[in-house]
């Protein structure tokens, strides 16, 4: 089909804008911020530029074959389904990001009882996605909104709190020059620092290499890059980096009370001591349900991405009408193990998180070398990525690869 308007995009961007604002950025970075200073965001900075051309690549096998790459993946490999599926269940089932909400809007209410709350917004989750006429635009909709609202709020407060050395360090640590250190301060967990970084048609068809297709490649290729970029890339290192200044101005250098992500509690009252009360508390509850729709995005995107795996094992006998059901029970399966994971003592949310964001780490480290595999194998050399992609995705796999034995090998 024709590329259509560059506005018509922006949709799928949010969407994935919104993962990755809350799936560990929006708690893991200000935390390594608030204890290492803006020399280690640097490290932010990378981590969404090599998500940005991943998620390119995956983009560029979508456009050429008219099929989600899990189909490609699976023609090549016939195990890829059951991996997807398994490693996309132990990565995500740990309600890390959803815990993180619960800790600040209970804050927010005075209310001490976090597990509780977490267990009723996962209730509440399963309820929209599974009452919600339209799953996508939901979702879609209600990002938008909250990043409309969110990151202008906390770009004001950054800029009313932040002075001229605050901000010296920020454009230092995007080089990755610390206090007293470059790149990587000798104390940081290897494990935060990974962690930190994460209508259905089964089959397309191949479209000959006329010269009309070629013109209508290039033309969608050149809309989703500049959409994700400008979206994805752009405010996502904005929205960032202004969380992480905001962690840094409130709370490095400071003893913060208690562990975990209470260093997120005491920011709430560095800025409402700062300014006014009212504002520490807008802090939390916007801070919260920024954290409440990433989770109820992940859960939706998860369940997607298990269903069609599934349905893929199934191919030769699956009925348009078992979709739902299949999608509901991913669904229901998540909450169902998130609570009775909040049921146990696995409750601090800093622990979830990062337990969850490295096991996705490991797996988008795999997830890197199939994907580029699947590109220089089966694609022509019309639409094959440029050496600089190439290069780009060499080197996240290594990097990926690298921090995710580093990680292991500690824990050993």
């Amino acid at each position: 089909p024709q590329a259509p308007r560059f506005r018509q995009l922006l949709g799928p961007s949010f969407i994935l804008l919104g993962l990755g604002l809350g799936s560990g950025e929006i708690i893991l970075w200000p935390y390594l911020t608030s204890n290492f200073g803006m020399g280690i965001i640097w490290g932010a900075v990378l981590g969404i530029t090599l998500q940005f051309f991943i998620n390119m690549e995956i983009e560029r096998y979508s456009l050429v074959r008219g099929e989600s790459i899990f189909v490609g993946f699976a023609r090549k490999l016939k195990w890829a389904p059951y991996w997807f599926i398994f490693s996309t269940f132990a990565g995500f089932a740990w309600p890390g990001i959803v815990a993180a909400s619960a800790k600040l809007v209970g804050e927010a209410m005075g209310f001490s009882e976090m597990h509780l709350i977490a267990i009723a917004m996962l209730i509440l989750m399963g309820v929209v996605l599974t009452l919600g006429p339209v799953l996508y635009k939901t979702m879609e909709r209600f990002s938008m909104i909250l990043i409309g609202l969110g990151v202008p709020a906390i770009f004001f407060l950054t800029l009313y709190l932040a002075g001229s050395i605050d901000w010296a360090a920020l454009f230092k640590g995007m080089i990755g020059i610390g206090e007293g250190y470059k790149f990587l301060p000798a104390k940081i967990p290897i494990a935060s620092f990974l962690a930190a970084f994460e209508e259905i048609k089964l089959e397309g068809a191949r479209f000959e290499m006329t010269k009309n297709n070629l013109e209508k490649f290039k033309n969608w290729w050149r809309l989703v890059n500049w959409e994700h970029l400008i979206v994805f890339w752009g405010a996502g290192v904005f929205s960032i980096c202004l969380l992480a200044l905001l962690a840094y101005v409130s709370a490095y250098g400071v003893t913060t009370p208690g562990a975990g992500i209470d260093f997120v509690v005491f920011e709430a009252q560095s800025i409402g001591a700062s300014i006014a009360p009212i504002f520490g508390t807008f802090f939390l509850v916007v801070g919260g349900l920024m954290l409440f729709s990433t989770q109820m995005t992940v859960m939706d995107a998860t369940s997607r991405i298990m269903s069609e795996n599934l349905l893929i094992i199934k191919r030769d006998n699956w009925q348009p009408k078992s979709l739902p059901k299949i999608y509901y029970s991913f669904l229901w399966a998540q909450i169902l193990v998130g609570i009775i994971i909040f049921m146990t003592d696995l409750k601090e949310p800093l622990f979830l998180l990062t337990l969850g964001a490295v096991i996705n780490a490991g797996a988008m480290f795999v997830h890197i070398g199939l994907t580029t595999f699947l590109n220089l194998t089966t694609l022509e050399k019309e639409v094959y990525p440029s050496a600089l992609r190439i290069i780009v995705m060499v080197l996240a796999f290594a990097f990926f690869g690298y921090l995710t034995a580093r990680t292991v090998i500690s824990i050993l």
